[in-house]
């Protein structure tokens, strides 16, 4: 009698357990249907019978109806960078360049994204259009030169971008992403002409140089004429000045020669014979002259002082 009360208890507790573990699994079951957690670097949204509802930004765990009712779809809302292949667009000038570029993007209105987009895949077919589109449009209103160019100057590639990047913001938004940046990676030309391109450049930069050389040769010309034309002028007013000088100084030796002479006429005589002498004697001169002539008078001691 007392076994088979203990066995009767064994099973009752055996069976108490088992009914426990039923509705153990059975509330877990429940709290896996409504409790889902959200994570830092994503949006949540609650879609109901397949329509989006809410979105969840914040982290941590939430609750939900269960499945079929409520689902969670979740995206990511950091940013994120779409890459192109090699893209042909025209300039103004109707140049044909060959570039690629990336542009980085997030989602900043999950339930317009999920009902025009659906996915990544849908978006980055939409981004492709909008990127090609923005840069195709202000890539037509700038000159090659005005992208391309050693002068900074003249360079308005990244006006170019920026008004890029602005366009690309107003065609996005539709689709609940923001575009944040495009840059260019390379900007080329395309091979199919890219010789000829060169060709007509390399031309272009030797036309250029013959006219730098042809106006570096005509302002030399120029200067050079207009210091010949100074020297002169420079050469002329000193030969003025030293003529000017000169009689200046041919007036002062007369006026003093004339004050000498009336002072004392025979002194006088004898200071310009003795230079007349040191003019045209020296060592190697042989004069023939009559012994009557005035010039020897101091030299055959036959002169008389007064």
């Amino acid at each position: 009698m007392m076994e088979k009360t203990n066995k009767h208890i064994i099973n009752h507790n055996h069976g108490k357990k088992a009914f426990l573990s039923i509705i153990l699994g059975t509330i877990l079951l429940i709290l896996a249907l409504v409790i889902y957690k959200v994570d830092v670097t994503e949006y949540a949204v609650i879609t109901q019978f397949g329509k989006p509802v809410v979105t969840i930004t914040e982290p941590g765990l939430k609750l939900k109806l269960p499945d079929p009712i409520q689902s969670i779809q979740r995206l990511d809302k950091r940013v994120q960078v779409f890459q192109s292949e090699s893209l042909e667009l025209l300039t103004l000038d109707k140049k044909s360049i060959a570039i690629n570029y990336y542009g980085t993007w997030k989602i900043v209105e999950p339930i317009a994204y999920i009902k025009t987009v659906k996915d990544n895949i849908g978006a980055e077919a939409r981004l492709l259009d909008v990127f090609s589109s923005s840069l195709g449009v202000q890539f037509g209103k700038y000159n090659l030169e005005e992208l391309v160019n050693v002068d900074s100057d003249k360079l308005k590639l990244d006006a170019m971008i920026s008004d890029a990047t602005t366009y690309a913001k107003e065609r996005a938004a539709e689709y609940g992403i923001e575009v944040i940046d495009i840059q260019i990676r390379v900007l080329n030309f395309p091979e199919s002409n890219k010789q000829s391109v060169y060709s007509r450049m390399k031309a272009e930069r030797e036309q250029m140089a013959k006219k730098y050389r042809s106006e570096g040769s005509e302002e030399a010309a120029k200067i050079r004429a207009d210091a010949e034309k100074e020297q002169q002028i420079i050469l002329s007013e000193a030969y003025m000045k030293s003529q000017q000088f000169k009689g200046e100084g041919d007036a002062e030796a007369i006026r003093i020669y004339g004050q000498a002479f009336q002072k004392d006429p025979k002194f006088y005589e004898f200071i310009r014979t003795l230079e007349t002498y040191e003019k045209t004697i020296d060592g190697n001169t042989t004069l023939i002259l009559p012994s009557t002539a005035e010039i020897l008078k101091y030299l055959s001691g036959n002169s008389t002082d007064n």
